[in-house]
């Protein structure tokens, strides 16, 4: 289909980008990679006046370490996050997961931050940013400001950002000595998870001492598995991580569609947290 008219500015610094969302207000989107936008436009599921390319400006692609964390820029590429050497020795679950997305030629276009701002509840990345606990900065009219992954996804393709805001950078503490691991699965190769987890684990005399869970495609938003990742706590064989998977679909809403009832999407949770945590806890 063709997309709908708009108007089309492309600025080249981010005080510019943001100058020009303040002025557009609500009728503005934001284009990155465009592999979330653009189908959207073709299918005319989105009206917006004005398409403001954030593509050129070049402060806003790279990954930096900032002492205990990873400071990785919204418009770089989920192609550069899968083979940063930061990313992959501090970050490891966010390249496997990374190496997950679509295909070739959508992960050489795609962004981190288009991905997380699109907050697609069936994307692989916003799961793995809450199991992560990391923080998305945000810049806007009043300067910058930092909210946690757990506060950023607000609804089904909703986010904390403010209209006049551009997602500037994804802050990601690293993880020495954990264990990770990224499962999920979908129909056909390339297709959005119909359900994903994305696990972390962290042992300590041969138990597991502390594990984080985030959920894909088991709610309007990603989620944390909270009573598995509790449940998991001393957990010292395959037995005893099986039983505390059981409990990881509790407190999730997974919507029923085409691909699944909401209790199949029940128990796959249960399905991929188990595999997820004994390859993370070296177990399986």
């Amino acid at each position: 289909m063709i997309p709908p008219a708009f108007d089309y500015v492309r600025p080249t610094s981010v005080g510019e980008a943001v100058r020009t969302l303040a002025d557009a207000g609500e009728e503005a989107k934001v284009l990155a990679g465009g592999q979330s936008l653009l189908p959207l436009l073709r299918l005319r599921l989105a009206f917006p006046e004005l398409v403001v390319d954030i593509g050129r400006i070049p402060e806003l692609r790279g990954v930096r370490e900032d002492g205990g964390t990873l400071a990785i820029g919204a418009l770089t590429t989920h192609h550069d996050v899968i083979h940063d050497p930061l990313v992959r020795r501090h970050a490891g679950l966010l390249a496997q997961a990374t190496e997950t997305v679509a295909d070739p030629a959508v992960r050489h276009r795609g962004t981190l931050g288009g991905s997380l701002a699109h907050a697609d509840p069936a994307g692989d990345l916003p799961a793995v940013a809450l199991a992560l606990d990391a923080e998305l900065v945000a810049e806007g009219p009043g300067g910058r400001r930092t909210i946690p992954a757990r506060e950023f996804f607000a609804d089904y393709l909703q986010t904390a950002l403010a209209p006049d805001e551009l997602l500037v950078e994804v802050r990601v503490p690293k993880r020495e000595g954990w264990g990770y691991r990224y499962e999920k699965f979908h129909r056909v190769a390339q297709s959005w998870a119909m359900v994903g987890v994305a696990a972390l684990v962290r042992r300590d005399d041969g138990r597991i001492a502390e594990t984080r869970i985030g959920l894909t495609n088991m709610g309007a938003t990603p989620l944390r598995a909270a009573a598995a990742e509790e449940a998991l706590t001393g957990a010292g064989d395959a037995d005893a991580v099986a039983r505390a998977a059981r409990s990881a679909a509790e407190g999730t809403r997974p919507s029923r569609d085409a691909s699944a009832s909401p209790e199949y999407r029940a128990h796959l949770a249960r399905v991929l947290t188990k595999r997820a945590v004994l390859a993370a806890a070296g177990m399986g």
